[in-house]
């Protein structure tokens, strides 16, 4: 096989001036979903952290940092962006694949495409390159078995999405671009343990990955080698993270359609496997007019593959000490809905995890890991809600496709609204209205410095 080759081959020729106008569309979409997560995310303790470290150890540059006033060298732009851009848990997912790629391709390729001069064409190409790699790779390792291994499939499946997507910024040849995705492999990280006690590091693997792989195109563009069947070589990534892979899926219907068609997005600020629970929730309580002093009790079905990220273990899940904790804790995430009507960042921030209403529903929240869903995994992420009431009634729902799904999307309006809410406490209202017009005509930027320079405060 080739794999390695055959993606390289089709990411170097992809262009962004020759892309279907739904691609156009759709990137530009995700874009300012980007932004308005990255934006705000700027605010909280972790990315400002990582500001710190970078402004500490003299990487000052020319790329933005968006949602602040400081400029660095685009490979710690991007770090520092990703970071901030995945603290929230608001960032698309796609759902075959198990990861968030817009906190990995967009910090890379903004921060790299400042410092070439990228138009606006070019950036898209290279965000839809990143992309279509990353969720590839990351459907090929089989999500499930990857996080029994202890991965994190944003961080280890990221660093080749930003390489491949650094290498088109580039203009990197095919030999380089294979170098590229080959050093990639030695820079793909991030495990599972910040779930114990509700560590900063996921939110850091985003900002690595679009670090780590600027950094290899930059090597890729000095000479510097990496292995050629880096994805399925015997000691290549695919079989050094997975106990079940199907190597084909990289290659498999590439660009039929591209995957940033495919990619969701995020309504609530939380973990992915809750979103599909809450949404059930918030329909069941808002139908039945339900007062939190009518519920006795809420049972939740969950996909295996979810249930021991949010649901287990239960001395975890029931104490929730941390934002972290909370956005991966399915009881938190029901009991919050129901009492505050929704779940978007305010309901996860630690004052909200105090209040008591909160805690006493978390106390009726039963959580089952249902098989019989795990049929419809990975390319749908089903659950059931239940509510049983203090009346002895009880409601009912069943949720296929979560909100922000492509099978039920969020549209255009939705995605500016959220911009709007999150960017808010951060910008100026006509810098906003800036921003969106700016992103709705990206194709015909010349410079995508203008998008960033808007970005700044």
């Amino acid at each position: 096989m080739t794999i390695t080759r055959d993606l390289v081959h089709f990411c170097g020729n992809v262009e962004g001036d020759r892309l279907p106008e739904e691609v156009v569309d759709r990137c530009k979409y995700l874009l300012l979903d980007f932004l308005g997560v990255a934006i705000r995310g700027q605010q909280m303790d972790s990315a400002r952290a990582v500001l710190r470290f970078a402004l500490a150890h003299g990487c000052a540059g020319d790329a933005a940092v968006v949602g602040s006033s400081y400029h660095l060298n685009p490979c710690y732009a991007s770090l520092v962006n990703g970071t901030a851009a995945h603290s929230l848990e608001l960032d698309d997912v796609v759902n075959e694949a198990s990861l968030h790629p817009g906190t990995v391709i967009f910090p890379a390729v903004l921060a790299l495409g400042s410092q070439v001069k990228a138009s606006g064409s070019e950036i898209i190409g290279a965000a839809v390159v990143g992309y279509e790699a990353m969720v590839k790779i990351g459907k090929a390792l089989n999500p499930a078995f990857h996080y029994r291994r202890g991965f994190h499939p944003t961080g280890t499946c990221g660093a080749f999405g930003a390489a491949l997507a650094a290498a088109k910024l580039l203009h990197l040849d095919e030999r380089q671009m294979l170098n590229a995705a080959g050093i990639a492999g030695s820079q793909a990280s991030g495990i599972m343990e910040f779930l114990a006690d509700g560590a900063w590091t996921k939110r850091f693997h985003a900002g690595w990955s679009a670090h780590n792989g600027i950094v290899a195109a930059r090597l890729a563009e000095q000479g510097f080698t990496g292995p050629s069947a880096v994805l399925e070589g015997k000691d290549g990534f695919l079989k050094a993270y997975s106990d079940q892979t199907d190597a084909t899926k990289v290659v498999s219907g590439l660009g039929e359609p591209f995957e940033v068609l495919r990619t969701s997005i995020k309504p609530h600020a939380c973990c992915r496997y809750m979103q599909s629970p809450i949404d059930g929730v918030l329909q069941l309580v808002k139908a039945n007019r339900l007062r939190v002093a009518d519920i006795a009790g809420i049972k939740i079905g969950l996909l295996s593959a979810g249930y021991g990220i949010v649901a287990a273990p239960r001395e975890l899940k029931y104490e929730v000490k941390t934002m972290v904790d909370a956005q991966f804790s399915m009881p938190y995430g029901a009991a919050v809905a129901a009492v505050k009507g929704r779940a978007f960042l305010e309901e996860f921030l630690e004052e909200t995890i105090e209040i008591p209403e909160v805690k006493d529903l978390m106390a009726k929240v039963d959580c089952i890991n249902d098989p019989e869903l795990d049929a419809f995994y990975p390319r749908q992420w089903p659950a059931w809600v239940k509510i049983d009431t203090s009346s002895g009634g009880a409601y009912h729902t069943e949720i296929m496709y979560p909100r922000g799904d492509p099978e039920n999307p969020l549209h255009w309006d939705e995605i500016i609204e959220k911009f709007l809410n999150l960017t808010r406490p951060v910008l100026a209202g006509h810098k906003q209205e800036q921003i969106i017009e700016c992103v709705k005509m990206m194709e015909n930027q010349s410079d995508v410095s203008t998008l960033l320079d808007l970005c700044s405060t």
